[in-house]
């Protein structure tokens, strides 16, 4: 069973339809990230998969029952979404960001558990933001905040976690840092996980599978060292670029050509190796 699933669904936003009739199956205990140029739906695939945005046609499969026909709190016990650019309330603490993640469980008859209480511990822990907890969520740096907002989707315990760009606004590091906590938590966990990343090279270096979207629907799927090539960066980007492998892990590294200081006196020739194109490329600058 797939932990996701869309069925010929069709998203309308801003007047036109931005996806069409697209079916797609999301690998459960994965990492999935979808990828395409700006405008594509990406955003909006995502949003319909949480149940918050109504497809104008089609279902969305949430392990195997339809997502409209189960309720909030259900939805919620299944699967938690962190969108693009989340805000707290001024003056929250980071423990009482966090703690918001186990409101599915409560009801008038189930309030605070210590089963609550481990949850939001654990989440603190995970993310290395126990030390944060007093502080208020505005008083924090980029990093840390989305740090706390990721805490807060593992204090609600689901088995599914949807990122709307997760590594927005951060700088190399700490997307590198965030990402890295992702991995792990899919690793220990084997949880899924759904991401849309702007970032080509970060999606290639962490993802499982890749979802490329183009012209409201699926352009190509798969492995990111199946799918991506030049000719797919050049129709879904429409860009021109060089693929080799990323020289710690072996994924795609895609490598714009455009311009730059050098363009005048070096052309970037296509690789045999990484290895064999950067000792090509030391010897033209150092002539040995």
């Amino acid at each position: 069973m797939q932990a996701l699933e869309t069925r010929n669904v069709s998203l309308n936003y801003g007047g036109g339809t931005i996806i069409d009739r697209l079916s797609l199956s999301i690998p459960k205990h994965q990492i999935t990230v979808f990828i395409g140029s700006n405008g594509c739906g990406k955003s909006t695939l995502l949003r319909s998969m949480a149940r918050l945005l109504k497809p104008s046609e089609g279902d969305i499969i949430l392990d195997g029952k339809q997502i409209a026909e189960l309720s909030t709190k259900e939805v919620a016990r299944k699967l938690s979404i962190l969108p693009q650019g989340p805000v707290a309330p001024e003056g929250l603490t980071v423990f009482e960001l966090v703690k918001q993640g186990r409101y599915p469980y409560q009801n008038w008859m189930k309030q605070w558990s210590a089963d609550d209480e481990r949850f939001v511990r654990q989440a603190l822990q995970a993310t290395k933001t126990t030390e944060l907890a007093e502080r208020s969520v505005d008083a924090l740096s980029g990093g840390q905040r989305q740090r706390a907002w990721i805490a807060m989707t593992l204090a609600q315990g689901t088995q599914t976690i949807l990122l709307d760009e997760p590594t927005t606004y951060l700088d190399m590091a700490h997307q590198i840092d965030i990402l890295d906590l992702l991995f792990e938590l899919n690793e220990r966990e084997k949880t899924t996980i759904v991401m849309v990343l702007h970032d080509l090279n970060l999606a290639c270096r962490y993802a499982h599978h890749v979802v490329a979207l183009k012209d409201k629907s699926v352009y190509a799927q798969g492995k990111p060292e199946e799918v991506i090539s030049p000719e797919l960066v050049r129709h879904v980007f429409g860009m021109e670029c060089e693929v080799v492998p990323d020289p710690f892990f072996g994924t795609p590294l895609c490598i714009p050509r455009g311009k730059g200081r050098r363009a005048a006196d070096y052309e970037a020739k296509p690789s045999k190796s990484w290895k064999e194109d950067k000792e090509e490329f030391k010897h033209e600058l150092t002539g040995s």
